[in-house]
């Protein structure tokens, strides 16, 4: 809103002229996601735990956290949520189709993690959704995506899957584009929220993947940039930025207070719209398969929660102690603080990685 009402001034005073510079309003979309968090904070906890919104703790988890973590309020995700809309709105220009699509799927797939929170809390169980109602109410938030993107998109590289370090190797998906990238965001959305176990440990490693797709949208759609580094450029995709820098500021704010101990937690409503939302900007920057790398941790605790399924329903057998994997090594001893900035150091690394993938082609 500030954007397109500055660049409309510009003839009047020269200096609004800074508003053009995508870097800038990058910065001013992390600041004032972080800002409203920050502020909202304090009162939006207060008004949850008067009115006992506390999630209920897996009964078959470590002792530890049904002791410790009882309680707490949830639902944070609203706050993350108001953090990427308020910093959006503000610094992205609303004439670009790829923010409306990205703020619908933050919306909707959050809006669906709220329902799922809310039947938690109202039955006080861990259940809410059946898993089976929420994947197919996530592939068709995620249908709408793909079809706005082919309508509105007008990017002649959607169809195409590109491989990090392979600069001449592309696969054209044709129609198989559609339930490709329907696997990205929902697979993406779940892989967050099976994350979500620890105090802090998505938290960090969504504002690291992020932060490296803030990056790489910019570079793609920059001509310069993206011709130096052999990546094929994307008009208004750099747009994107001020999204994901919108989800940077949003998780900085947020983990002041979701910090060990948190005082909440983001529940379903804030780990399915941030895993849905980094899963759609992946689709429109043509970095998919960076997103895997660069996201890592998430592809690690939900490979780990496939491989336990299929062994006990295959042979009866565990292979891990308790799934997903962050709890594996709780039950091997290691203090939950540990686990968390152990998996953060992990997720700093493949971000590394990731943004290498830029220039080793």
């Amino acid at each position: 809103m500030l954007y397109n009402l500055f660049i409309s001034l510009i003839d009047q005073f020269s200096a609004l002229n800074v508003f053009r510079y995508l870097t800038f309003r990058t910065g001013l979309s992390v600041m004032s996601s972080m800002i409203i968090v920050f502020l909202v904070g304090g009162p939006f906890i207060k008004f949850i735990e008067s009115h006992k919104f506390t999630g209920p703790i897996r009964d078959d988890g470590p002792k530890d956290h049904i002791i410790k973590k009882v309680g707490t309020p949830t639902m944070g995700g609203i706050l993350i949520l108001i953090g990427i809309l308020f910093g959006t709105l503000l610094w992205a220009d609303l004439n670009n189709s790829y923010i409306w699509v990205l703020l619908m799927v933050a919306t909707s797939f959050g809006l669906l993690g709220a329902l799922d929170d809310y039947l938690k809390i109202k039955h006080n169980n861990s259940k809410g959704i059946s898993s089976g109602a929420k994947i197919i109410f996530q592939i068709i938030l995620s249908l709408i995506a793909v079809l706005l993107l082919i309508k509105y998109g007008n990017n002649e590289h959607i169809r195409n899957l590109y491989f990090p370090f392979l600069k001449n190797l592309t696969i054209n998906l044709g129609l198989f584009f559609i339930p490709f990238t329907i696997f990205i965001i929902v697979g993406s959305s779940n892989a967050v929220n099976l994350t979500d176990g620890l105090d802090g440990l998505a938290t960090v490693p969504v504002m690291l993947v992020a932060l490296s797709f803030t990056l790489i949208c910019y570079v793609v759609g920059n001509t310069v940039f993206s011709e130096y580094l052999q990546i094929p450029y994307i008009a208004n995709v750099g747009e994107a930025s001020i999204f994901c820098g919108s989800i940077v500021g949003s998780c900085l704010g947020f983990l002041w207070y979701n910090a060990p101990p948190a005082k909440i937690f983001m529940g379903d409503t804030g780990s399915l719209s941030l895993g849905g939302s980094l899963g759609a900007v992946s689709v429109i920057a043509k970095h998919e398969i960076v997103l895997g790398i660069v996201g890592g941790i998430f592809v690690l605790e939900t490979v780990s929660v496939i491989i336990q399924v299929v062994s006990f329903k295959l042979t009866g057998k565990r292979v891990f102690m308790m799934a997903p994997l962050h709890h594996h090594f709780e039950k091997k001893g290691w203090p939950e603080s540990t686990v968390v900035i152990r998996f953060w150091i992990i997720s700093i690394i493949l971000a590394l990685i990731g943004l290498a993938t830029l220039k080793l082609r």
